[in-house]
């Protein structure tokens, strides 16, 4: 049996010198590595008291909506400022070169709703924490942060202290 590892293509030298990139599309292309991957996050959430499941874009909506789907769950979505067509509430959180927006609808939780945040990586953590915060903004709980990828070297995982964080796949690299 193939292991999710082997779905995952390394890319050296990408976006610049240095760096590997950890490329999720062949995951998604094989319905095997998908596979994986989804049930890989299910099991993550298998004694977990969950409510919501929340996707950023884009591609934790990739793999939101089938954890959602298949656990028979509401998926919420978190898209770049200016996306959704309700009232929202947002949070600014840092890139590399500059910041960035996120948004959710006002409406998407209400208080004491527990949530699980679902996505493909987690790297510096800023986006995941942007979404936490508004989470919590709007009365609701996260129980669970689910990562295909962690790129343990960039210490993502500092900025989501006190929650429990799970990664099917983990570099010790950047």
């Amino acid at each position: 049996m193939s292991e999710l590892n082997d779905f995952i293509t390394a890319i050296p030298n990408h976006p610049k010198e240095g760096i590997i990139f950890r490329d999720i599309t062949t995951v998604v292309q094989s319905p095997e590595g998908f596979k994986l991957a989804v049930d890989g996050l299910i099991r993550m959430l298998d004694d977990v008291e969950v409510d919501l499941i929340v996707g950023s874009e884009s591609r934790g909506f990739v793999f939101g909506a089938p954890v959602a789907y298949n656990m028979e769950k509401g998926l919420i979505l978190v898209r770049k400022r200016g996306k959704l067509p309700r009232e929202t509430i947002s949070e600014e959180y840092a890139l590399e070169y500059g910041n960035d927006i996120l948004e959710m609808h006002v409406d998407s939780i209400r208080k004491g709703q527990r949530v699980a945040i679902v996505d493909d990586l987690i790297a510096t953590g800023g986006t995941t924490e942007a979404i936490v915060k508004m989470i919590e903004r709007l009365g609701g709980e996260v129980v669970k942060i689910c990562f295909v990828i962690e790129l343990a070297g960039l210490n993502g995982r500092d900025k989501l202290k006190g929650y429990d964080v799970e990664s099917i796949v983990t570099y010790e690299g950047n």
